[in-house]
């Protein structure tokens, strides 16, 4: 950038903050557990060893914090780098303008903390930013709420904070038209940090609850977004082979059904059934149908533990596919759909797939009323649970790719295996992982064979301790 304007407000810029750095624990005194909770939330955010960079570092705090296999910030203020390299040299920082930034490898994760405010063209910034950013790739932003605009500024002029030059305000909504523009798009978005300060049992009720709660989210200081680059032609999946899972308990029924109906997709489909202890001839039927097929790549095993969600966790530790789709035995989604949902995963379109029965008119007797309308409030509970609209929690076909589902698997521990239906152990982990969650509506159908192994009593007892558990990990963070 060359414009006279820009590099008088660069300069000045820089002078300010090269004078800050030799006293920046001074001036943070006040406002530690600010940036304490900052770092905090983006750990939450960040899985450890990834590739990261950081825009605007500082003295490098933060990055360090994330643990990072490959570590990269940049500053313009020469002062800020000299000290970040001292105090965490096994990282890497660059001197630099972000408008002059020039670096030829990517990241998994690019970090925009409390800089949006300080930049001259932000929209010029996420250009810059948006080739570093692969598929797959997360950028997550944080920048102060206006409400705070004459908070902030009082506060400042007392000299009980950082001294700061005149700062953009940007919204929300201005932040994610920016994005728009440069080619990403927003997966979740979250209001933090109520109470700037620590006190006992305050900071926390204030800023781990009651700023996640309408309307007093509104009162939160900073504004929190995490995007992915958009996805481009040239990043798709290209023609994948495709494991589908089937649990089958007490199916004996529809197994001929579902082996006829289940589509070749991709470069091939692999069909995993898990049969699990059941007291019709389920598993004789499916070994007979089997050998009916001996074209078709398909897998029986017999399932160890209980529960689908055992079932489906036992079948993809051995699946071979690129993508992986579960299939309930029942048939009340028609494997026919199968491949729109695999449509989502290979545009890049989505990175977790949702079946929804609850769009089209159901077949009769499809689904219970009472069920239905514990449907309807669990989609809107684990919507706000997750940040992102899932209309549908229970809804058997589900589809990532392996990829992702490793990603899952790695972070599982932070849940631990509490869910015997294995829809919420893949929900959770997905929006821990920030993916992008894509909600498909299908048309719900009978059961022709069979009755349901859900017990509406307990199962949903157990579901609503499932999202006060997931209330704890997930949002009161």
């Amino acid at each position: 950038m060359n414009d006279r304007a820009y590099l008088d407000y660069r300069e000045k810029r820089i002078n300010h903050w090269d004078s800050i750095a030799p006293n920046l624990d001074y001036w943070r005194r006040h406002s530690r557990y600010y940036h304490s909770r900052l770092t905090q939330i983006i750990r939450f955010a960040t899985p450890p060893g990834q590739r990261v960079l950081e825009i605007g570092c500082g003295r490098g705090d933060l990055l360090a914090a994330l643990n990072p296999s490959v570590g990269v910030g940049i500053d313009f203020s020469a002062e800020m780098i000299n000290l970040a390299q001292k105090r965490h040299p096994q990282l890497k920082f660059i001197h630099t303008d972000i408008y002059d930034l020039q670096l030829e490898e990517t990241f998994d994760t690019i970090i925009v903390s409390d800089v949006v405010n300080e930049l001259w063209d932000v929209q010029e910034a996420l250009k810059i930013i948006r080739p570093l950013a692969p598929a797959g790739a997360r950028v997550i932003f944080n920048f102060q709420s206006r409400l705070w605009e004459i908070p902030l500024r009082i506060v400042k002029h007392l000299k009980l904070s950082t001294p700061t030059l005149d700062q953009n305000w940007l919204t929300f909504e201005d932040v994610e038209g920016l994005l728009e523009l440069t080619g990403f798009e927003v997966i979740r978005r979250r209001r933090e940090i109520m109470f700037p300060f620590s006190f006992p049992f305050l900071d926390k009720l204030m800023n781990r609850v009651l700023v996640k709660l309408w309307p007093l989210y509104h009162c939160a200081l900073t504004n929190f977004v995490v995007a992915r680059p958009r996805p481009e032609k040239w990043e798709k999946m290209g023609n994948p082979l495709v494991s589908v899972v089937t649990p089958a308990r007490n199916e004996a029924g529809n197994i001929s059904s579902i082996l006829d109906r289940t589509p070749e997709m991709g470069s091939g489909t692999e069909l995993i059934f898990v049969e699990g202890h059941s007291s019709d001839n389920t598993y004789e039927t499916i070994e007979k149908e089997i050998s009916k097929r001996p074209n078709r790549n398909i897998k029986l095993l017999k399932q160890s533990g209980t529960g689908k969600g055992s079932a489906v966790r036992e079948a993809f530790d051995v699946a071979k596919g690129d993508v992986l789709m579960i299939l309930d035995a029942d048939m009340t989604v028609a494997p026919e759909d199968l491949p729109r949902f695999l449509d989502v995963i290979t545009s890049g379109q989505g990175e977790f797939v949702n079946g929804v029965r609850l769009v089209y008119p159901m077949e009769d007797e499809a689904m219970r009323s009472l069920n239905l309308l514990g449907n309807k409030f669990f989609s809107l509970v684990f919507s706000w649970l997750l940040e992102q609209p899932v209309k549908d929690t229970l809804c058997g076909t589900k589809v990532l790719s392996m990829d992702n589902y490793r990603k899952i698997a790695a972070n599982r521990s932070y849940f631990g295996e509490f869910d015997p239906f294995g829809d919420f152990d893949l929900l959770f982990g997905a929006a821990k992982a920030n993916m992008k969650i894509v909600d498909m509506p299908v048309r719900y159908r009978a059961r022709t064979y069979g009755s349901t192994n859900i017990d509406r009593w307990r199962h949903g007892w157990l579901l609503l301790k499932m999202a006060v558990f997931a209330t704890k990990r997930l949002k009161f963070i």
